[in-house]
């Protein structure tokens, strides 16, 4: 990835030119005047920025460069600034140095010189920032990246520590959003293969008529478009961690030689002819319940038990209270600091809204909420509204999660039934779940089946 470089200055031929020399090897951004350079900047955050001290509506004098300097370090206190000007006076290099300038080169400019000055600049700011993060204690409650106070998270992080040293296959279950990949990291980064590749894998992403090729690769002319042989994703993990997310996704005729390589340790091309040894450990990952696959012939059950010698369930956050306000914090102080909104917080009304939300994308959904959220701000304290999560009903107000929850499935099913005349069959169709599972739902919601019966001839 490219490091990002802010160039403040007004002048568009020069502008054209820097960029045009720049423009491989960093992300360039453009600000013409001090406005649009502290609102690049806050959208951006560059490590690093180029600036011309004459800039409008002041362009034949220094001082608006001169005040953005200290304007843009207040923001990041690592940032290196590059002063590029003609008004080079030895006062003005002094009074740019003494505001916190890095570096100061003189128009006309000499491209291989700036690009050594550019490269040296990164580099000490890439230094400064790692020694800063060294120092940093870990966060509370944290471990591996993950947080989690909750007795829930503390037994995940535990059985992580436990699997890591073994070389046994790991089943990952949880919903979407609770971090199975990060989980799966995890017990790569802690196992004797962390010097190896960690490759993950969406089985659910790719197409079916792919994802043969995508895992165990092809030979040249295996298939129409097979130009050329490629290597698969689990050639591409050898010596390391292959993380199958959505395994439940793999159709059934790829689950057998998914099965033959879990056996084996070997790979077959797509028309291929020789057997490729490889020495990998499969982490798997999946929000469906594969033993109900099992029974519905959807999954096989030797294909579930290679997978999941060891199970590690993840708790949803909804499941996990005692997270939710630990985790937005975080989350806030980091897209903050980020997005050059440190000191941001929470209204009273973000806090409650937060709490009672339900959060079905888990903590996916949290951090995204607040990222967005802090982007769109104005202000020191985001509200209610601002997350989204304004206007819940009034019945729902002082309402616990689980009666919430209880509330809503009550008021569709009833919604439901009453609309189709309390005919089941259309009634499930309508809130997109099955019969038994419809059943299952008036079943314990004390509804009973009298209750779809009255006023109707009776269920279809």
């Amino acid at each position: 990835m490219k490091h990002k470089l802010l160039i403040i200055e007004d002048d568009p031929e020069i502008c054209s030119q820097i960029k045009w020399a720049l423009n491989g090897d960093y992300e360039v951004v453009i600000a013409s005047d001090r406005a649009t350079a502290v609102e690049a900047f806050r959208m951006h955050s560059p490590p690093v920025v180029l600036i011309d001290l004459g800039l409008p509506p002041q362009p034949n004098t220094p001082e608006e460069g001169l005040a953005l300097i200290p304007e843009l370090r207040a923001r990041n206190g690592l940032l290196r600034t590059i002063v590029v000007s003609g008004l080079e006076s030895r006062e003005t290099i002094l009074r740019a140095i003494g505001g916190g300038a890095h570096d100061f080169v003189c128009k006309p400019i000499q491209a291989e010189e700036l690009k050594i000055i550019l490269k040296r600049a990164f580099h000490v700011a890439g230094l400064e920032k790692a020694y800063l993060e060294s120092q940093q204690p870990s966060p509370a409650n944290g471990f591996e990246g993950m947080l989690g106070a909750s007795p829930q998270m503390q037994q995940v992080f535990q059985s992580v520590r436990k699997v890591a040293a073994s070389s046994a296959g790991v089943l990952l279950v949880g919903e979407s959003g609770t971090g199975k990949e990060m989980v799966a990291k995890a017990i790569h980064r802690l196992s004797a293969r962390q010097h190896g590749a960690f490759v993950a894998v969406n089985c659910s992403a790719i197409p079916e008529s792919l994802l043969e090729s995508e895992l165990f690769g092809h030979e040249k002319g295996a298939f129409t478009g097979a130009h050329m042989q490629r290597k698969g994703r689990v050639e591409s993990a050898d010596g390391g961690t292959l993380f199958l997310d959505e395994i439940g996704d793999v159709p059934s005729w790829l689950q057998v030689k998914l099965l033959r390589f879990l056996q084996d340790q070997q790979v077959d091309r797509v028309g291929g002819r020789q057997s490729i040894r490889v020495n990998v450990r499969v982490v798997a990952a999946t929000n469906v319940d594969l033993k109900k696959a099992i029974k519905e012939g959807r999954f096989r059950e030797d294909l579930y038990f290679r997978l999941a010698v060891i199970s590690i369930p993840l708790p949803a956050l909804r499941d996990r209270q005692d997270d939710i306000s630990f985790l937005a914090r975080e989350f806030l102080k980091q897209s903050g600091s980020r997005l050059g909104k440190r000191g941001i917080a929470f209204a009273p009304d973000a806090l409650k809204a937060l709490n009672e939300h339900n959060w079905p994308g888990n903590v996916r959904e949290l951090e995204n909420r607040i990222t967005c959220a802090v982007i769109l701000s104005d202000g020191p304290t985001l509200t209610a509204e601002a997350l989204g999560l304004a206007g819940l009903p009034a019945e729902l107000r002082g309402a616990s999660l689980r009666e919430a929850r209880e509330l809503v499935e009550r008021q569709m099913v009833e919604r439901a039934l009453k609309k189709h005349s309390g005919k089941i069959a259309p009634a499930a169709a309508s809130l997109d779940v099955s019969r038994p599972t419809f059943y299952e739902l008036m079943e314990r919601l004390g509804l009973g089946r009298s209750v779809a019966a009255s006023g109707a001839p009776g269920p279809a």
